[in-house]
């Protein structure tokens, strides 16, 4: 039996409420037992918790807060489809994209801390394959962007 609603509660998190969707593209998507999640930045609270190029106005550690936000959402938006974390199978693919200056070179470790929330959340299955790339800018000036892919279980094909 799966535990990763329990195991989210355990943490004192929560899937967060769906965030606004802001182009011309759909937030998540079915292909089979697949589930592919857009891109997410760290919307909380009706605002974006961070704005700024990591290693200038953003922090690597507010980075890597920003980097757990955006999952979270990514998760949100995952769930519409799923209808709940716990038909989740597991976590598949994580690309991070890090806003940040051209001397800050720890891109992993602002993605690490998704793949660590990833791994308490889900065990075994929260293990990934992952990108995290540095870039020069990203929309809005968020700090990070996070899209995933997940594959789940009971849906409606």
């Amino acid at each position: 039996m799966k535990q990763h609603q329990e195991n989210l509660r355990k943490l004192g998190l929560k899937i967060p409420p769906i965030p606004p969707k802001g182009g011309a593209y759909v937030p998540a998507i079915q292909v089979g037992n697949l589930v592919f999640c857009s891109g997410q930045g760290a919307y909380r609270d009706g605002k974006q918790a961070y704005l700024g190029r990591v290693g200038n106005e953003v922090s690597l550690e507010q980075a890597q807060e920003a980097a757990c936000i955006a999952g979270l959402n990514c998760l949100a938006e995952i769930c519409s489809i799923t209808g709940n974390i716990d038909n989740i199978k597991r976590i598949v693919q994580i690309r991070g994209f890090v806003n940040c200056t051209n001397n800050f070179h720890d891109h992993p470790k602002v993605i690490d801390a998704l793949s660590s929330l990833f791994l308490d959340i889900f065990g075994e299955n929260g293990k990934h394959v992952r990108c995290a790339l540095g870039t020069s800018n990203l929309p809005g000036n968020i700090p990070v962007e996070v899209e995933m892919i997940v594959e789940a279980e009971n849906l409606d094909n």
